[in-house]
């Protein structure tokens, strides 16, 4: 069984093999590499890759967290090939994460539950598929920034959006408990092809987050288009982003400009839009992007408690969805602001 999962990753790739193994299996043995390099499969959809004299530099990449988001997925998958067929070198010890392969093989975001309002602890007390892989992945991102304690830890969790959005690519920054929002991170998406930033307001379930608060790393949730089937997307339209992971793999200096506030759209959160009962109705067309702005005394929700109007022309929505249990966020509302 050990040779056959290895076997299969070198032939087939990670994406093949997490969409045949959707259920899980045990860690494999590692694979030793004339570049130097240990690869090893922790568990579907979840592999390290550390080379015998690493930089300083300890990076996780993961992609489908929601399972229809593919275009990550296909990315992700592309770095492993390259780093075995030894076109990609590594420096930096790497964590590649597939994240819900049984969502990711119904073509659906998710199956019981959002995954990722699930971290941090939230799956804590539920018994379903996301809960329990959010807490494996949970501990594998624990073991491997524990590893070592004195690395530069980074976390770029992608995704793509159910809807299209005013800005193509955007990341979301997690709420920093106290620390200063690091520009430098800021000038790395820039040269990535990625200029609005929404600046996290309060702690989350994402898996971004996690990564944040638990281990003080630089860590986003990124944004880089819209949700495509397998095989649709346009691979050319992430190049930037890849060609930057990949020098970040490498340990190579990434070329980037000075922060300044005008080459970005960086947003703030305002309020959040909590569907309250059945009467909640969300008074936009289902094909409104993200980031799309309201004039002053547009009312924007309808709900038991009053609902949401506008409150200054420029306001916009992020995440709208009206389709989701009583309780739960149904959109942001942000405003833009400058570092």
């Amino acid at each position: 069984m050990q040779r056959t999962m290895n076997k299969f990753l070198i032939e087939k790739g990670l994406l093949e093999l997490t969409r045949a193994n959707e259920s899980g299996f045990e860690q494999q043995e590692p694979i030793k590499t004339k570049e130097n390099l240990t690869i090893q499969l922790l568990d579907t959809g979840v592999l390290v890759v550390e080379p015998d004299t690493p930089n300083d530099s300890d990076l996780i990449i993961s992609s489908g967290v929601h399972g229809n988001e593919t275009a990550p997925i296909e990315m992700v998958d592309e770095l492993v090939k390259k780093i075995i067929n030894g076109s990609l070198k590594v420096r930096a010890r790497t964590l590649f994460i597939i994240g819900n392969a049984v969502a990711m093989n119904q073509s659906e975001r998710f199956v019981i539950e959002n995954m990722n309002r699930l971290f941090n602890g939230k799956h804590q007390g539920k018994d379903h598929h996301e809960a329990e892989r959010a807490k494996k992945l949970e501990n594998y991102v624990t073991d491997f920034f524990n590893k070592r304690s004195d690395a530069r830890r980074f976390h770029y969790d992608l995704h793509t959006a159910i809807r299209g959005s005013k800005y193509k690519k955007f990341a979301i920054y997690p709420f920093p408990d106290g620390r200063d929002w690091d520009k430098h991170q800021l000038e790395f998406f820039l040269a990535s092809g990625v200029n609005t930033v929404l600046l996290g307001h309060q702690p989350s379930g994402t898996f971004s987050y996690f990564s944040s608060h638990q281990f003080s790393a630089h860590a986003f949730t990124v944004e880089l288009g819209k949700v495509k089937p397998f095989g649709e997307n346009n691979m050319q339209e992430f190049s930037a982003m890849m060609q930057n992971l990949e020098r970040l793999i490498q340990g190579e200096t990434i070329p980037t400009q000075p922060f300044n506030n005008s080459d970005f759209n960086l947003f703030q959160v305002k309020d959040e839009l909590v569907k309250q009962s059945d009467n909640f109705k969300l008074n936009i067309a289902d094909d409104v992007e993200n980031f799309t702005d309201f004039e002053e005394g547009f009312v924007l929700t309808e709900d038991i408690d009053g609902g949401y109007t506008v409150q200054k022309t420029g306001e916009a929505i992020v995440f709208p969805n009206a389709k989701i249990p009583n309780g739960q966020r149904a959109g942001l509302v942000v405003e833009k602001t400058q570092l």
